[in-house]
């Protein structure tokens, strides 16, 4: 599904319901977000503990017939093998693994990061789809670091580890197409209510489109004016 003619745009589901409702729409596959995720199980982004993560996108997974990629942070501290199993055997098809702390926001060092890369892959074999997410755009970075160059580097270490997809999370949308061109790699790039259009994304050349949060966002927006409107129905 990376190597179509248009980018695949995977909508981030929450829970059963927003599942299913993407995949009633029409959509091939399906991700999940960690932050939204976290919210709909009551945890601020990057404190959901492992196991309740775990089992919320397994049920998922289980409730839609299309595939689905699981946001799984940095992995819980479970090991490679574990963690390769745990979302085999959940029915997932992916996973997205992060290479920053997300409660320190400390980056990990690459050549660390590859490794557990390579672990994963090896313990998946061909069962796992995985997006190696690269946060240099939202971590902090040593002075004078150009942070495309060092997004480059760190893609193209993962996809050497046997990552299947990069994603730089937050990158600048007039970098993309350099990152494209120079990691030599599928590319996934986030979607944003304030950015280019998916159509603007997918002529920078990226293999897929993400939402992170954002799509939870909107909902639950549009719950809290419900919620307004008809607490002010009650009390006039």
């Amino acid at each position: 599904m990376h190597y179509g003619p248009r980018p695949l745009v995977l909508p981030n589901a929450w829970d059963a319901a927003s599942a299913r409702s993407f995949a009633e729409a029409g959509f091939a596959a399906l991700a999940t977000s960690s932050g939204a995720v976290a919210a709909a199980l009551g945890y601020s982004d990057g404190h959901t503990p492992g196991e309740e993560m775990l089992a919320a996108v397994a049920r998922i997974a289980r409730s839609v017939e299309v595939p689905v990629t699981a946001d799984i942070e940095t992995g819980y501290g479970l090991s490679a093998a574990e963690l390769a199993g745990r979302l085999v055997a959940a029915g997932l098809t992916g996973c997205n693994l992060e290479d920053s702390d997300p409660v320190s926001r400390a980056l990990r060092d690459p050549a660390e990061q590859a490794g557990y890369l390579a672990a994963v892959r090896e313990a998946a074999g061909s069962e796992l789809v995985i997006n190696a997410r690269v946060d240099v755009f939202v971590r902090p970075l040593p002075d004078g670091v150009d942070p495309v160059e060092a997004a480059v580097l760190r893609a193209r270490t993962y996809l050497a580890a046997g990552a299947d997809c990069v994603y730089p999370i937050f990158a600048p949308p007039e970098s993309l197409a350099r990152l494209v061109g120079e990691i030599g790699g599928p590319v996934n790039a986030m979607w944003r209510p304030d950015g280019p259009t998916l159509a603007e994304l997918g002529r920078t050349g990226v293999a897929r489109i993400t939402f992170g949060s954002g799509l939870h966002a909107r909902v639950m927006r549009q719950v809290r004016e419900m919620a307004s409107q008809l607490a002010a129905e009650i009390g006039s």
